[in-house]
């Protein structure tokens, strides 16, 4: 997408979520993470490129130690079928006998969430547990559910704070959605 499209889809778009509304979401998602994984020193995994955003937010108000490495993962062509995922960059982190925490920006169909969190636990990992910033209310039935939910967004085109919009505006505060009539 180029500088004017860009612009012009912004120009277009309808807020979903605030800048306000998105620090308290994060706000509320540290302090429940902080509950459950203070006592474990972690493994925080984030997924690339879309959570980096968010980790990167979240990870300033995680205050106890961890470890952190990211991911990044990709489904594609005849290994979509078993939901096998392609690893662009593995952890370079062990997750062997780890609490393992994956970040990412979005919980759409969950197919490749899934695929991670099962790679993960054949590595060894103790538990994986799933943070996404939003969760996507599309209707259907996903295979897997997140631990620790942001904010949910409707099943439209969404970007901002991580989600990009053909490449442009992961670094908007706050979600956007591409109006329909656009």
């Amino acid at each position: 997408m180029d500088e004017q499209k860009a612009r012009a889809m912004l120009a277009n778009a309808e807020i979903i979520h605030s800048e306000t509304v998105v620090q308290e979401a994060v706000d509320g998602m540290a302090a429940a993470i902080r509950a459950r994984l203070a006592d474990k020193y972690p493994l925080v995994l984030c997924v690339m490129k879309g959570g980096v955003v968010f980790c990167g937010h979240l990870l300033t108000k995680l205050d106890f130690p961890l470890d952190f490495d990211y991911l990044h993962a990709t489904r594609y062509g005849p290994e979509t079928q078993g939901g096998k995922i392609s690893w662009r960059s593995a952890p370079w982190t062990s997750v062997k006998g780890r609490s393992v925490l994956v970040v990412d920006d979005i919980l759409d169909e969950g197919v490749t969430l899934a695929a991670v969190k099962e790679s993960l636990r054949r590595m060894g990992a103790e538990e994986v547990l799933t943070a996404v910033f939003a969760d996507k209310l599309n209707g259907k039935t996903k295979p897997v559910t997140a631990d620790f939910i942001g904010l949910t967004v409707p099943d439209r085109f969404v970007f901002g704070f991580g989600m990009d919009a053909g490449g442009a505006w992961r670094n908007l505060p706050a979600i956007y959605a591409a109006r329909d009539d656009a």
